[in-house]
């Protein structure tokens, strides 16, 4: 469904260049649930407005549907953000239009492709648990059910891929799980492909996989462990959700160069910056990295 390779974007102001997107790649398989996850300014709101249509990148491949999307001019670019692609951001007052019901809400997004359904509105309300709450106002819902309305709104055309901007970031864990709970039984009804950009670490066991991403780039995912399944089910008796430490493990990305990103919190414990150089050897089945001021220690100390 997604194919990213070598993705560049660079923000440039009268004295001022921002490089968000440093040889970003990524694939994402159709029908897959994944998250992206990574610290604030790591690029991935940049990259999911690529991906939605609302920004093209500086350089680099974006496929999306098999569609080349660096090469679509602005009405085909319409037609992609209408047909293909649906959103779901944080702020609700960006998702829904305040004076409109829920179920007007929903039909919005048909009414401009022609072809509105009220028996399609409310099938996708009832999906979202709110087939009560139609009538009601933004006012009159709860910051979690009108979450659950703008999934609502984002699946009315039938999109191909469903991109979710901190779905979960305003509302309470309990409501979080339910929210993760609709996307993941839509994945599932429909095989739509659901790339959800977040802060929270703990949504692995709800997706498929995770992918973080750290200054611009792919640096690492997220794989299950042999045993995470065992792990979860110990946690579910006693109430509790099975912490990604616990069942996941965090993998390095390596590009197509070879390359690969440390993680800071290591560099710093090895005193290393940023233009410091290290040595790398082969042993056996392990790659070591060796500061050169250790390697010295080490010929000094034979």
């Amino acid at each position: 469904m997604i194919v990213c390779e070598n993705l560049v974007k660079i923000y440039k102001t009268a004295d001022l260049e921002v490089v968000a997107l440093q040889g970003l790649d990524l694939t994402v398989e159709d029908g897959e649930l994944m998250a992206i996850i990574g610290n604030s300014g790591s690029g991935k709101s940049t990259l999911l407005n690529m991906l939605g249509g609302l920004d093209k990148p500086s350089a680099g491949m974006l496929m999306v549907d098999g569609k080349d999307l660096l090469k679509y001019d602005d009405q085909e670019l319409v037609d992609y953000k209408r047909e293909t692609v649906g959103f779901v951001w944080q702020n609700n007052a960006r998702n829904l239009i305040p004076y409109l019901s829920a179920q007007e809400n929903v039909e919005m997004p048909m009414i401009f492709t022609g072809r509105a359904k009220k028996e399609r509105a409310r099938e996708l309300l009832d999906m979202v648990g709110l087939s009560q709450r139609r009538n009601y106002k933004l006012s009159q819902l709860s910051g979690g059910e009108q979450q659950r309305v703008a999934i609502a709104i984002a699946l009315a055309n039938n999109p191909k891929l469903l991109l979710a901007d901190e779905p979960t970031g305003a509302v309470d864990s309990k409501t979080a799980q339910q929210i993760l709970d609709v996307f993941r039984e839509f994945n599932r009804e429909y095989g739509v492909t659901i790339v959800i950009v977040t802060h929270d670490r703990q949504i692995s066991h709800k997706v498929d996989r995770v992918v973080a991403i750290r200054d611009g780039r792919t640096s690492s995912e997220f794989v299950r462990r042999r045993y995470a399944d065992e792990i979860a089910e110990l946690k579910r008796p006693m109430g509790e959700e099975p912490m990604d430490l616990e069942t996941h493990e965090e993998l390095s990305v390596l590009d197509r160069s070879g390359r690969l990103q440390i993680p800071r919190e290591y560099l710093n414990a090895l005193g290393l910056k940023e233009k410091n150089k290290i040595k790398v050897e082969l042993d056996g089945k392990r790659i070591i990295l060796i500061p050169p001021d250790e390697e010295a220690q080490q010929l000094r100390g034979r």
